[in-house]
């Protein structure tokens, strides 16, 4: 018969314990699986199952004091590493999003306004399109399974019982907004630039001639350039995905410091 005492049992749930918090808070926080289309029993059974596996090979994990302070604190500070991976995905995805936004705000497509079920957000119809394109591309290109790597390395860069505040690099990933908006700038640029030239073009022609309507022309031409020009940009998505996400991969795997 077994026969176990209390501090070996309690020892036991916090070897599992503790990365599953880890664990979970990466499954709640990264996209894809963190959206509405994935109900939570399914991410708590991804998030058990990945823990199961992952635990026997880790570091040694430090002794559990019961529900002392110490044990809360370790908690907080696995959810803390699981978000902040997560988060940095995010960060990526919402690039289309914003890019979307400024081409659809240019094109007159501004008001055209979908909810996002995923999300549960309101989002315009290129926008909308540029994120499904992007979780489709980074699906097929195994970028999940990438994301699973990073976490399960993390436990060897930050073991468990290490601070996460001292080993977390907090102002890369504020100045990680920064480069969120530069992408977004960079891919709607060749879009945006050329509706611009266009919206000028109308200006000087209305100048020229007043009695010209140039809503009832401008409005539809500019719309119809706009999915035109939106269209031949499709050329070159695919390697500015690539050049994104590459970039949002190493992130996630250098914004933690190892002790």
């Amino acid at each position: 018969m077994l026969d176990l005492s209390f501090l070996q049992i309690e020892q036991m749930v916090g070897d599992y314990l503790l990365p599953f918090f880890r664990i979970a808070a990466f499954m709640m926080s990264m996209p894809l699986i963190s959206t509405q289309y994935v109900p939570k029993n399914i991410r708590l059974i991804l998030a058990t199952s990945f823990t199961l596996v992952i635990v026997p090979v880790l570091p040694a994990i430090p002794i559990v004091d019961g529900v002392s302070l110490s044990t809360y604190l370790l908690v907080i500070e696995q959810m803390l590493i699981g978000i902040v991976l997560g988060f940095t995905l995010h960060v990526m995805f919402q690039i289309f999003a914003i890019g979307g936004q400024m081409i659809a705000n240019q094109m007159g497509l501004g008001f055209a306004s979908v909810n996002d079920p995923a999300n549960g957000v309101s989002i315009v119809v290129v926008g909308q399109y540029y994120m499904m394109l992007s979780m489709m591309l980074f699906v097929t290109m195994n970028g999940h399974l990438i994301m699973f790597e990073t976490l399960a390395q993390s436990f060897t860069v930050l073991p468990v019982g290490v601070s996460a505040l001292d080993h977390i690099r907090f102002m890369d990933v504020v100045n990680s907004g920064t480069w969120m908006f530069q992408s977004a700038v960079v891919m709607a640029l060749p879009a945006v630039t050329s509706l611009l030239i266009v919206n000028v073009s109308f200006g000087v022609m209305s100048k020229a001639a007043p009695q010209l309507n140039i809503i009832a022309v401008g409005f539809p031409f500019t719309m119809t350039l706009g999915i035109f020009i939106t269209w031949m940009t499709f050329s070159g998505f695919l390697h500015q995905f690539e050049i994104f996400s590459e970039h949002a991969l190493s992130f996630a795997k250098q914004v933690l410091v190892s002790p």
